[in-house]
């Protein structure tokens, strides 16, 4: 028996909203011998992030780094944020929204949730009215993803801010930028964030390991007393550091350290303007991909409808009838050496629809060729299947490039 064909020999291209593609220059960074921990270059290096961290974020306040995934930053936020018995507010447009809320549940905090759905960004007048309905102002946070992973909704931090600020509040508002960092424009201190979660495995283009915060003078202050705080998590003595140990509460992440030294230089390379302008540009291209091939089967269309509200990193669609989607996936991945995204937390009692829904990664180190070449390997896909689609899809993705990249 012949072995069955395949185009997908070569290097394969994980469009998955993380980990993301990891640059040669990182691994290359990586690609060392263990260091002295107590002394020389890795110190000495790692004093050059924490600038570069808050640069990143435009943050003039405290940076820390866990070992950790983004759940661990979830929790590291949450024990410095918080006593037992706590009020927070969760404002969800997807997976992750509800995720950061069972987090807190789970650690003691009376966290309320604000369910926006999965296609529509927070709403800022309900939240200004949840907090004017809090007269005793005993929330003390509002918890809200920046772009959801799962959903791709992207929430207007700056408007929410500003409902709170009118709702006459004293709530922190902390901010889950695991999936925008590096991909979409964050500026902590303009926006009137107080704190940050994030982690390398997106934007940072690190693999996974690094949970990181970034917290305001006032959340710090505000929080002072917090008493879900355990040593590792406690962010006092990260920030507060005199010894090198004190910054990871014990061995540092040595090699990991190392690929984000590099990944920032990467980032601070090309500009932190630009990053965030590639990133639109290439998500402009997956959109009106996706628009011309809805033409031809209604049953394709963007999870988000309104495009100022669609993150830059990641593209959820729905790709039917169902199982079209999981179909589709499971091609890419064995005869194009393309993977793409599950319809994460698209299925519901209500809507039993993940087999008809998945992600397009378009984050970190991604560029116009490979973007294109994800849309173009999704279209043989569709054909090979004989999946409906529209005509043009790939024409109105390179114009889409085109645009972005100017003359």
């Amino acid at each position: 028996m012949e072995p069955a064909m395949t185009l997908a020999n070569g290097r394969p291209y994980l469009a998955i909203p993380g980990p993301s593609v990891t640059p040669d220059r990182v691994l290359a960074a990586m690609h060392r011998a263990a260091p002295n921990i107590y002394a020389g270059a890795l110190p000495d290096m790692v004093e050059t992030i924490w600038p570069d961290l808050r640069r990143l974020a435009g943050s003039s306040g405290h940076v820390g780094i866990w070992i950790a995934n983004g759940h661990g930053a979830w929790e590291a936020a949450n024990s410095n944020l918080f006593s037992r018995g706590d009020r927070a507010l969760v404002l969800a447009t997807g997976q992750f929204g509800h995720g950061w809320h069972a987090s807190a549940i789970a650690q003691g905090i009376r966290a309320e949730l604000l369910d926006f759905g999965r296609n529509s960004p927070a709403d800022p007048d309900r939240l200004e009215s949840a907090l004017r309905a809090d007269s005793d102002h005993s929330i003390k946070a509002v918890l809200v993803t920046h772009v959801d992973t799962a959903t791709s909704v992207k929430n207007d931090i700056p408007a929410l801010r500003r409902a709170i600020d009118a709702a006459g509040h004293p709530a922190l508002l902390a901010v889950d930028c695991i999936a925008s960092m590096g991909c979409d424009e964050m500026r902590m201190d303009d926006w009137g964030v107080d704190l940050i979660v994030g982690a390398s495995q997106k934007g940072l283009m690190v693999p996974p390991g690094l949970g990181l915060v970034w917290a305001s003078d006032r959340a710090v202050e505000r929080c002072r007393e917090a008493d879900l705080r355990t040593p590792y998590w406690n962010w006092t003595t990260r920030f507060d550091a005199t010894e090198f140990w004190q910054l990871w509460h014990g061995t540092a992440p040595t090699h990991h350290l190392f690929g984000l030294r590099e990944s920032l230089n990467m980032i601070f390379d090309e500009g932190v303007e630009a990053v965030w302008a590639r990133h639109a540009g290439l998500a402009r291209a997956v959109w009106a991909a996706f628009d011309a091939w809805g033409q031809g089967n209604p049953q394709i269309a963007l999870n988000v409808a309104d495009p100022a509200a669609r993150g830059h990193s990641v593209t959820a669609a729905r790709v039917g009838p169902a199982p079209s989607a999981t179909r589709l996936r499971s091609w890419l991945e064995a005869k194009a050496g393309v993977t793409l995204g599950i319809g994460l937390g698209m299925q519901t009692a209500e809507d039993p629809g993940a087999d008809g829904s998945l992600r397009v990664a378009h984050m970190g180190h991604v560029n116009a060729h490979m973007t294109l070449g994800a849309l173009a390997a999704m279209q043989a896909g569709m054909v090979a299947l004989g999946i409906p689609h529209g005509p043009g899809a790939l024409d109105a993705a390179a114009r889409a490039v085109a645009e972005a990249a100017g003359a």
